[in-house]
C-alpha cells in the first residue's frame, strides 16, 4: 500500500471509529448471523447519514475506480448496503447503475438484477463491506451469467480475512478497498478506542474467526 492508499485508508477508518460505524467490543463480542463471536460490529451505511464521510468515501471510491479499473462502462451495487454507495459512484463517474438482489424478486418481473441489463458491457461491482466474499461474489456470478464482464470489485472495508483472499483468487476477481481491519486497528489504539493489551486478541480473531472465544 503506497502513502497517498494508506492516509486515505487511515482516514477512512478513523471516520468510520468517530461516527461509529465501526464498533469494537472485546469483553462483550457481538454475534453475526454465522455464529461466529466477535470483537467487531461494522455498519458502513452510517456513513450515507454524515455528509463530509459520505462525499470522502464517494470521491475515494472514484478514484480507485479511475486508477484500478480502466474501461469501466457501468456500476453495479451489491443489495442493500451496496446499493447507495454504488449509486453515488456511477453519479460522479457518469456511467448506468443497476443493483444485484440477494435473491430474485418474488413477483412482477422477478428480477434479480435492477436496472437496465445490457449483456457485454464492462461493470465495476461495489460492496460495503468484505467479510468472507460470499455475497459479493454471488453477485459477481450474477452479473456474469447475465453477460456481463465483471472488472472487478470496490469495498469501503474489509476485515481482510484470508478465506476472502482465498475466494476472489478462485473467482478470478481483482478486489480493491479503500481500509481494512490492520489499518484499523493501527488507528483504533492511536485514538484510544482500545488498548495495545487488547490488539493480540484482535489480531487472533482476524486470523480465525471462526475459533475466537469458542
Amino acid at each position: 500500500m503506497n502513502e497517498a492508499n494508506k492516509a486515505t485508508a487511515l482516514k477512512i477508518a478513523s471516520d468510520l471509529l468517530s461516527i461509529e460505524a465501526i464498533k469494537l467490543n472485546i469483553n462483550n463480542p457481538f454475534t453475526w448471523s454465522s455464529g461466529w463471536k466477535s470483537p467487531i460490529y461494522c455498519d458502513n451505511r452510517m456513513s450515507l447519514s454524515y455528509p463530509e464521510t459520505r462525499t470522502f468515501i464517494k470521491q475515494e471510491l472514484a478514484k480507485a475506480a479511475r486508477e484500478h479499473f480502466q474501461g469501466y462502462e457501468a456500476v453495479a451495487g451489491v443489495a442493500t448496503a451496496g446499493i447507495p454507495q454504488g449509486a453515488l459512484l456511477a453519479d460522479v463517474l457518469g456511467v448506468p447503475f443497476i443493483y444485484v438482489r440477494s435473491k430474485p424478486k418474488g413477483h412482477g418481473m422477478e428480477n434479480l438484477i435492477e436496472g437496465k441489463v445490457d449483456p457485454g458491457k464492462k461493470v465495476l461491482v461495489v460492496e460495503d463491506l468484505v467479510s468472507t466474499g460470499g455475497s459479493s461474489l454471488k453477485a459477481a456470478q450474477a452479473l456474469r451469467e447475465a453477460g456481463y464482464e465483471v472488472l472487478g470489485m470496490l469495498a469501503i472495508f474489509t476485515y481482510g480475512f484470508p478465506l476472502a483472499d482465498e475466494n476472489f483468487e478462485k473467482a478470478g476477481i481483482t478486489l480493491h478497498c479503500l481500509s481494512n481491519y490492520s489499518i484499523m486497528l493501527e488507528k483504533a489504539i492511536e485514538m484510544g478506542y482500545v488498548g495495545a493489551d487488547d490488539l493480540a486478541s484482535l489480531e487472533e480473531w482476524r486470523k480465525a474467526p471462526a475459533l475466537w472465544r469458542q
